[in-house]
């Protein structure tokens, strides 16, 4: 197995279609041997082309909030120790006001969302 940088689509796809013929193995490669060396390399490679060319931007830090609760199968109430009484809870979910650095502390604490996200650029007006 030949490894070549990826510079267009079409290696990429290539790139991943040699990849998958280690994952569909029974198990992955040592990562001591020859053939562990070409297949951390060759995710490497993949890695570094789609950071560059399918790169994902970070949530709205709002929707981030949202989505936790859909997933917990929180309300807003469920809120209140993070970011204070239930109006302001609201408000920061219509993004009427944004998140503070206390909130942000409590959310990260609260809900295990990465802290970075929660200080991200808001997508929303």
């Amino acid at each position: 197995m030949q490894l070549r940088p990826i510079r267009t689509e079409a290696d990429y796809q290539a790139a991943l279609k040699m990849a998958e013929a280690f994952f569909d193995a029974s198990q992955e490669p040592d990562p001591d041997s020859e053939e562990g060396a070409v297949f951390d390399a060759l995710l490497t490679l993949i890695e570094a082309y789609e950071s560059k060319h399918h790169a994902i931007d970070p949530p709205d830090p709002i929707e981030a909030i949202k989505y936790r609760m859909e997933q917990e199968g929180l309300t807003a109430k469920d809120l209140v120790p993070m970011i204070g009484q239930t109006h302001r809870v609201y408000e920061v979910l219509a993004h009427k006001r944004p998140l503070t650095l206390g909130m942000i502390r409590r959310l990260h604490a609260g809900l295990g969302i990465p802290a970075s996200i929660l200080i991200g650029e808001y997508t929303h007006a």
